[in-house]
């Protein structure tokens, strides 16, 4: 009787799951990555537009109750309005966010990293369209911010990508998937 192996067909040495026979194009997680993050870039850039053009600064519509509005806010810091200061640093930080995701994008043949990271990159790219082309000027530019719920800060798109990116993330650490796919400490036969 013979034991079913550990990894997945999909792992890194046996060439599934790139585009070309010789493994010489992209793996086709790759592509995965570059739609999710596309995808909220559009969202987050087209729903920033639409509420800086229908609301002004601070203002607010309520959706449901007081529980849920629209309030424009335009936040120089990071989420929590935490190193308002330091506009130029967060957007450092985004660009190395950016950097090391395309890093590791060259080993990802898991779906579940692929979205993961997608969405974390789809979000620090459209925060940092604001930070590099809204006022008052380039590195330094305030993030626009519009979904207000409860006591909760407000936030926009790329925000909600960003922290969900972060807890798939984290579940997939917790659940010792790997970024090729396979489970950290697996039994081998």
């Amino acid at each position: 009787m013979s034991s079913a192996p550990t990894e997945p067909e999909s792992g890194p040495d046996t060439g599934a799951g790139t585009a070309g026979p010789a493994g010489d194009q992209p793996p086709k997680r790759l592509a995965m990555l570059a739609a999710v993050a596309v995808v909220v870039v559009a969202l987050d850039l087209v729903t920033k537009i639409v509420m800086v053009s229908w609301l002004r600064d601070g203002e607010r519509v309520p959706l449901v109750g007081d529980l849920v509005s629209f309030t424009l806010v335009r936040n120089p810091g990071a989420a929590f309005s935490l190193a308002t200061g330091l506009t130029w640093v967060l957007t450092l930080v985004a660009l190395a966010v950016v950097v090391g995701i395309a890093r590791f994008a060259r080993r990802l043949r898991s779906r579940g990293w692929a979205l993961a990271l997608g969405l974390v990159l789809g979000g620090a790219l459209g925060n940092l369209v604001d930070r590099f082309f809204r006022g008052p000027g380039p590195l330094q530019g305030h993030v626009v911010d519009f979904v207000s719920v409860g006591w909760f800060p407000v936030f926009n798109v790329a925000d909600s990508a960003i922290t969900v990116g972060g807890v798939v993330l984290v579940l997939l650490a917790l659940l010792g998937r790997d970024l090729d796919g396979s489970r950290t400490g697996s039994e081998r036969a």
